[in-house]
């Protein structure tokens, strides 16, 4: 019985009969002992036919040895077996399954070497697969344009692929590194967005003033692994696809401003040629309706063209001192909601027309998405000369698909709108100097958050 690198056993082959199992060779063996014994005793009784208790002692002395050392020359190569496949199990535990048993009869322990053989051929075949699978993963997952992060506990940072080293830390390892610390070292958007929880959209100011800022989506997930608390944070680059997103929307726009204008103007040139050719005859008294169905027409161009317009051409805000109870007793006027704290006493300086339109538009989205109307929060704070205003919901948020769209003209997953309400308020907004931001809240609903300086 040996070690071998490569499992191998001459053990018998699964689902033949042993040509001599093992129970057979130990009663064959204790079969012989029995007939020693009975030899010797009645050799001991014709030598010492008086002394039947002398004879008996000097049997045991001969046989008992002889049957000892019997027995343990055909259990000892069984003992040694058995530590060898405690040994091979040991390896197996440190994911070694390169050593093998033999055993060279065809009884039930080579049965059983060979079982274990092949239970060492299945693990490490698994294995193989297992780490070539994980050389995989991390080829996908080192290579991917999102940024991953691990983090364990919001204490040390467990994993980071190279999109996030780029990102976080120029390209240097992040693995080791605090989570507060490297917090410490990011952008103040990319910082709040992550401290903020939840999922969203944030914008990352350009270092130079003629480029426009990033935006980037992020997500994060929470697990445990091997019993604590981990963190996932998937940070996605959406500047390059949102170019590319509002290029595709402009042209669709386009289409469908091209389609309403020739459906518009096609029945008015025709009904014109029609009211022409009615003078020439003299035929005047169709002429009231055919010009009151051009009129019709012509207003409800103006009125889809208008509200195009509004957005392309949105004027230069007219910046005056507000104060905030007297802007939000103007949109309770207007829209149902609560403010959930107290308003800031400081006045603000906004166009308080551009502001108003803006914030009627997320009120209403939020009454649109679901949520109840005691479920409409409206929030407003002075943070160290910002103001963030938050306009919360209940209703059923937004998918990552919607949410990286959101804020592009024209887009809308509604079947009448017009994909211009979150659009013109990040105009608004960023006219104003500030910057808007969308998250998914916790237990379900859309966070909307609004940034604006104290003194644009």
């Amino acid at each position: 019985m040996t070690d071998q690198k490569a499992p191998s056993a001459s053990g018998s082959v699964p689902g033949q009969r042993p040509l001599f199992s093992m129970l057979t060779r130990l009663s064959l063996l204790m079969a012989a002992i029995l007939l020693l014994a009975v030899a010797v005793s009645m050799l001991m009784l014709h030598l010492l036919p008086d002394q039947i208790w002398l004879a008996a002692g000097l049997s045991l002395l001969i046989v008992l040895p002889t049957g000892l050392i019997l027995l343990r020359s055909q259990l000892q190569a069984m003992i040694r077996l058995f530590h060898t496949l405690a040994g091979t199990v040991i390896s197996y535990q440190d994911n070694d399954f390169s050593i093998g048993v033999h055993w060279p009869l065809q009884d039930e322990l080579g049965e059983l070497v060979d079982a274990h053989n092949a239970l060492g051929d299945v693990l490490r075949k698994q294995r193989l697969n297992l780490v070539q699978r994980e050389l995989l993963l991390d080829s996908m997952v080192q290579n991917t344009p999102v940024a991953m992060m691990l983090v364990a506990d919001h204490g040390p940072i467990v994993f980071a692929n190279i999109a996030a080293r780029q990102l976080l830390n120029q390209g240097r390892k992040l693995e080791g590194f605090s989570f507060n610390e490297v917090m410490t070292q990011v952008s103040a958007s990319l910082r709040e967005a992550i401290l903020r929880g939840g999922d969203g959209l944030f914008t990352v100011a350009a270092k130079d003033a003629e480029e426009e800022e990033e935006v980037y989506h992020l997500a994060r997930r929470h697990f445990s692994l091997n019993g604590r608390h981990h963190e996932l944070f998937l940070l996605r680059h959406l500047t390059v696809e949102l170019r590319r997103q509002e290029v595709q929307t402009w042209k669709k726009v386009i289409r469908v401003i091209s389609h309403e204008l020739n459906n518009s103007l096609a029945p008015i040139a025709s009904l014109a040629n029609s009211a022409a050719v009615l003078v020439g005859r003299g035929q005047t008294e169709r002429l009231p309706g055919i010009l009151l169905t051009i009129e019709e027409r012509t207003r409800h161009l103006e009125s889809f063209i208008d509200g195009y317009a509004r957005f392309a051409k949105l004027p230069t805000p007219r910046l005056e001192s507000t104060h905030w109870d007297s802007f939000i007793a103007g949109l309770k006027s207007q829209v149902i909601f609560t403010v959930t704290d107290s308003l800031p006493e400081e006045p603000v300086n906004l166009d308080r027309a551009q502001m108003e339109h803006a914030l009627l538009n997320l009120l209403k989205n939020a009454h649109e998405s679901g949520s109840r109307e005691d479920e409409v929060f409206l929030n407003i704070r002075n943070l160290q000369g910002i103001i963030r205003i938050e306009v919360m919901d209940r209703g059923s948020g937004m998918t990552d698909t919607v949410m990286s769209n959101a804020l592009i003209p024209f887009y809308s997953t509604k079947r009448s709108g017009t994909g211009l309400g979150l659009a013109l308020v990040r105009e608004i907004i960023e006219a104003h100097g500030g910057r808007i931001s969308l998250q998914n809240r916790e237990g379900g609903g859309l966070n909307v958050s609004l940034f604006l300086p104290v003194s644009p």
